[in-house]
């Protein structure tokens, strides 16, 4: 991991907040990591696997998330790979969400949304 700090690392790629969020909750594995962001969203987001790998392997190297040694769960597969998030990816969250928020407050209190 480098000596980036949250900050540095928002606004988070579309993919890496979804994941984020899911893996929030509880480790979780791939499928179940992509099965909570289109349940999330609605059916709007689809993470397809070259995405969410790929994803999950640079937010590993970027120290957001971890594989696990072992099954989240006693009744998890044991043949999945479940990953965690760590304290500098929960940061990350909150700094991405808290962006989002401020952006959403602007919007609002700007004449840009208008009367409809």
């Amino acid at each position: 991991m480098t000596d980036k700090t949250p900050e540095d690392l928002v606004p988070l790629k579309p993919a890496w907040l979804h994941i984020l969020l899911a893996l929030a909750e509880e480790p979780q594995h791939g499928y179940a990591i992509r099965a909570h962001a289109e349940q999330q969203s609605n059916g709007r987001v689809k993470l397809w696997p070259v995405t969410l790998y790929g994803s999950l392997r640079d937010m590993e190297d970027g120290g957001l998330v971890r594989p696990l040694d072992e099954a989240a769960s006693a009744d998890a597969d044991a043949r999945r790979q479940y990953y965690d998030l760590t304290a500098f990816g929960r940061q990350v969250l909150r700094a991405e969400t808290d962006r989002l928020q401020e952006l959403v407050d602007a919007a609002r209190a700007s004449r840009a949304l208008g009367e409809a």
